[in-house]
């Protein structure tokens, strides 16, 4: 197999394409011939050492969390999953820039025969991040409004195209060129952060969605109406801020979850969600797509063709 290797913390432009030893599935495991893997922050953030005291890792490593691709063996107590079968995961904190890579079965959703490869790589981490953060953070109902900081980017993507699922009404923040993708998503209201104060526009919010952290964080604290909640995947919101507002803090890390992603894909297939995939690099280019990743502003996902990999 070949995957790509990080052999030192720094610059994505350090890693290296190498041919490693095919995995062995556990017991609990399946082996993925991976199709494509998608490319997220927490890629880069790893690569770069930005996160090496809270997630320590044993030097070389393979990074990537959304993987998919075909089943081509599986443990002794897998009997969900057969030979075969076309899957799609958070597969865990790395390991998916790789042409294969074993993952537990309990993470993986069967791939639906409407999505391509490369669509459904880009679905698992975002999508499960931004149910998570709606639905078991932020108790979205249907009614409620919700304000979407990053809205054009992977998480914010799936985010408002759910919170129109849930009957929310849905205000999306990003830049200026992003109004018309956003809305067509879902959202009612659209905010162009580069000549706009969000905190002028909006108040009165049931729930903030942070996605960006910082200034934009801090000044959500009062668009919230009291009782109101500040969900972010980005950082620890202010308890103090949250007092002060009358208001929840909420910062988690997202759960992989197969069957959770089974009901997500399923909305794919159904053609009430959908995915936008903005640029697609083979695998031997991960160092160039990170770096597309770290300079922000991707609309939707960016993704790694492994297939192009398995004869380069």
């Amino acid at each position: 197999m070949k995957a790509i290797q990080v052999a030192a913390y720094g610059s994505p432009d350090k890693l290296t394409l190498a041919e490693l030893d095919d995995p062995v599935p556990g017991d609990n495991e399946v082996l993925i011939d991976v199709a494509a893997a998608s490319v997220n922050p927490i890629d880069w953030k790893i690569v770069s050492g930005a996160m090496k005291a809270f997630i320590p890792l044993p030097l070389p490593f393979t990074p990537g969390v959304d993987a998919a691709g075909t089943v081509i063996a599986v443990g002794r107590n897998v009997t969900a999953l057969k030979r075969g079968d076309e899957v799609m995961g958070f597969i865990g904190i790395v390991g998916a820039y790789a042409t294969r890579v074993v993952v537990e079965a309990s993470r993986l959703a069967r791939k639906p025969a409407s999505l391509d490869f490369t669509s459904a790589a880009a679905i698992p981490a975002a999508s499960l991040t931004a149910w998570q953060a709606l639905h078991e953070h932020g108790a979205l109902r249907a009614g409620q409004s919700v304000l979407i900081h990053g809205a054009a980017g992977g998480i914010g993507s799936a985010a408002v195209q759910l919170a129109r699922l849930a009957g929310a009404y849905v205000i999306g923040t990003a830049s200026g060129a992003n109004g018309d993708y956003v809305k067509g998503l879902g959202a009612t209201e659209f905010i162009d952060y580069r000549a706009d104060d969000f905190a002028k526009r909006v108040a009165g919010v049931d729930l903030v969605l942070d996605l960006i952290g910082g200034e934009t964080q801090a000044k959500s604290w009062s668009v919230l109406k009291p009782g109101g909640t500040l969900v972010s995947t980005v950082a620890k919101p202010d308890l103090a801020r949250a007092h002060e507002a009358q208001a929840t803090g909420r910062h988690f890390a997202t759960r992989s979850d197969g069957p959770l992603l089974e009901n997500v894909a399923a909305l794919h297939a159904s053609g009430e969600m959908r995915v936008h995939v903005e640029s697609v690099f083979p695998l031997f280019e991960a160092g160039r797509a990170l770096d597309l990743s770290r300079a922000g502003h991707v609309r939707g996902k960016v993704v790694l063709d492994a297939t192009a990999s398995k004869t380069a």
